[in-house]
């Protein structure tokens, strides 16, 4: 998406992890000029960046589909809002959206990482994993298939704005305002909606995103600029 924003531009990109929090909202200072996260998060409270407030990827990461434990499954397919905030969410620690469930009135359960809270559901600790629409399968298949029972939830979802967007290096002001007009160019021409059927299409179509029910959820870390925001793919 940075390559179609810039165009002919040389991007180099770097894969590294930061699971500490810190480490991530420090991220300009360890070389990165630019990268993509969800507006609003508060990893980069306390540091200076530039947002390129262009919403990128439809909104999908804030359509949540649920792994849960087969035997739920019944449970699950017409819950009411308030019997699901009587569960608990597992959430890896430091993800940005254990406040945001908290807020709602949601149970949650923070704890460890991606790789364990597949275990810890299967032990009853939790009740269920909320991931966006775009990465639930690859992550089902990495993590959370090796733990005999669990399953990828059919008939609904979670859904808050969540948009994400660039932010930038803040003495890099040419960067953002290149990536932000290359942004608004491609939208208009179709490119960047091209980019995302290329990529997320067929999830859009295996998930049966505009068939689901849908639960609602307010995002109280969403900036003022995005107050507006919502998801082109939301069936509401």
């Amino acid at each position: 998406m940075l390559k179609l924003a810039l165009g002919t531009a040389e991007v180099a990109n770097d894969l590294t992890d930061y699971p500490d929090a810190k480490d991530e909202g420090n991220i300009f200072n360890l070389g990165a000029d630019a990268l993509v996260t969800v507006a609003g998060n508060t990893k980069f409270d306390q540091h200076t960046f530039l947002p390129v407030n262009q919403p990128l990827c439809m909104g999908l990461l804030g359509h949540r589909i649920l792994i849960i434990r087969r035997q739920d499954i019944a449970k699950f397919s017409d819950i009411s809002e308030d019997n699901l905030k009587a569960l608990k969410a597992g959430i890896p620690a430091t993800w940005a959206d254990a406040d945001l469930f908290r807020s709602n009135g949601y149970q949650v359960f923070e704890q460890g990482s991606l790789d364990t809270i597949f275990a810890d559901l299967q032990l009853g600790l939790c009740d269920y994993v909320a991931l966006g629409a775009n990465e639930v399968q690859a992550i089902y298949h990495e993590f959370a298939e090796q733990f005999e029972g669990l399953v990828i939830e059919p008939s609904m979802m979670l859904y808050y704005p969540f948009p994400l967007v660039f932010y930038v290096h803040p003495e890099k002001e040419q960067l953002a305002s290149e990536i932000n007009s290359g942004l608004q160019r491609s939208r208009r021409s179709g490119a960047l909606r091209s980019l995302f059927d290329k990529h997320y299409g067929e999830t859009v179509t295996d998930m049966d995103l505009l068939s689901r029910r849908q639960i609602e959820l307010e995002n109280p870390l969403l900036p003022t600029v995005f107050s507006s925001f919502s998801s082109e793919l939301s069936s509401s």
